[in-house]
């Protein structure tokens, strides 16, 4: 599998960094189709943007070297390889997390609202994104046969791409991908026909259907992140569950989200 999208001599642009650039960009198209109801100032959206995605980045990169530290503390210069993967998606998500609510507070936005308007397009992006890992050969499950794959009528293209060192793996990518874009779909219709939809719990929605998916998929995987015994994305995942839960059934909310302003 060739890694590099472009080769230009004086720099190589990887199939990693573009289908990452494109879920970002992507998943920031339909966040901006909402925003435009909400009357929100461009430059005041370009800068949430902006800094978000920043931040988003950097805990992405954080998350995924802090469980492979003892690799990065010998091999410093490969903190800066982001091109050869290592963005960790909850690392992601909580970096940008932090930023919106300190943006939030500082501009008197209804933190919930705007997590309500975002995880659409962060559903989507990541469906996207994790085409990355499949030109980069990574997040992969367990060995399997030819034979296997092709009963679950996975594309050819993937089946042969999955062919890595002398042995077919599960495309533990694919499986990940398409269900988030189920799930894109699933928020897309709830949003715009559920008439009693509160506040917040669009949100919830999205940790739950992504949280599902995300502990089975690690339960496969070869290469999860560890602590001790503990595969990290599935105690995370159980835990964004059990607060997806929350907001779409138990929280005591009455303010629609159709109603509910963006601003004050």
């Amino acid at each position: 599998m060739d890694r590099i999208f472009l080769d230009l001599g004086f720099i190589k642009i990887y199939y990693y960094s573009i289908f990452i650039f494109l879920g970002v960009l992507i998943g920031g198209f339909f966040a901006f189709l909402e925003f435009r109801k909400e009357k929100i100032d461009k430059d005041e959206l370009f800068d949430m943007f902006f800094y978000t995605i920043i931040f988003a980045f950097l805990g992405a990169r954080l998350y995924y070297i802090l469980f492979n530290l003892q690799y990065y503390l010998t091999n410093p210069i490969e903190i800066f390889y982001i091109w050869h993967g290592g963005l960790a998606i909850h690392g992601g998500i909580l970096g940008g997390l932090l930023y919106l609510f300190y943006y939030t507070r500082k501009h008197k936005i209804n933190f919930l609202k705007l997590l309500d308007i975002l995880v659409v397009g962060l559903i989507i992006g990541q469906a996207i994104g994790r085409w990355g890992n499949f030109f980069n050969s990574e997040a992969y499950g367990y060995v399997t046969s030819y034979g296997y794959l092709k009963s679950l009528y996975i594309p050819e293209f993937i089946i042969n791409g999955m062919y890595i060192n002398g042995d077919y793996y599960m495309p533990t990518f694919f499986f990940e991908s398409v269900w988030n874009v189920i799930g894109f779909i699933m928020l897309l219709l709830i949003r715009k026909f559920y008439k009693n939809l509160k506040t917040g719990q669009l949100m919830g929605f999205y940790m739950m259907w992504y949280s599902f998916i995300r502990f089975i998929i690690e339960g496969m995987r070869l290469d999860s992140l560890m602590l001790g015994p503990i595969r990290v994305a599935q105690l995370v995942s159980v835990v964004l569950f059990v607060v997806g839960i929350y907001f779409v059934f138990l929280r005591k909310n009455k303010k629609l989200y159709r109603e509910e302003k963006l601003y004050g």
